[in-house]
This record gives C-alpha cells, sequence and structure tokens, in this order.
C-alpha cells in the first residue's frame, strides 16, 4: 500500500506557526508533536512565513496567487489556440 502524504490547508499552516509564536516556552520540536507534525515541515512553514512577516503565503496545495492563477490561465489559453492552429 503507497503512503499518501499529508496535504494542509492554508489556514492550518498558519495556525501551526501562530502556536509556535504564541508558545515561546515549547521548542520547534515539541511544537511540531503537539501539532502532529513534523518537525522540518513546522520549520518550513516558519521559514516562510517569517519572510512575509509571519503572514501564511504557502505555494503548494493548490494555493496559488492571483496572477499565478491567471499566467497558468493564459498559458492554458495560448496552448488551446496554438493547437486549433496546427
Amino acid at each position: 500500500m503507497a503512503n499518501k502524504k499529508k496535504q494542509f490547508d492554508q489556514e492550518f499552516k498558519q495556525n501551526a506557526v501562530n502556536y509556535c509564536l504564541t508558545h515561546p516556552e515549547l521548542s520547534r520540536k515539541e511544537c511540531a508533536k503537539n501539532l502532529g507534525i513534523g518537525d522540518s515541515t513546522l520549520y518550513r512553514w516558519k521559514q516562510e512565513a517569517k519572510a512575509n512577516n509571519n503572514q501564511a503565503t504557502f505555494k503548494g496545495s493548490g494555493n496559488l496567487t492571483e496572477a499565478e492563477l491567471e499566467n497558468r490561465r493564459l498559458k492554458r489559453e495560448l496552448k488551446d489556440t496554438q493547437d486549433a492552429l496546427e
């Protein structure tokens, strides 16, 4: 049986980062254990949030910006048009 990778939504990630910030008495490893996630995962989320003033801008799992969504749509439209011309 294949292992399924856990996927967390942006709200959970932001709440996990906030949990660490509001519990400075706990180590990152303890926070991760309490949240049921890996230490390295929490580290990465904290680094991403830190780079953006502790606000979640986590990519992946479909969390795209408006510009990225528009870029994707335009690329798909261009490909469809090129296919139609061939």
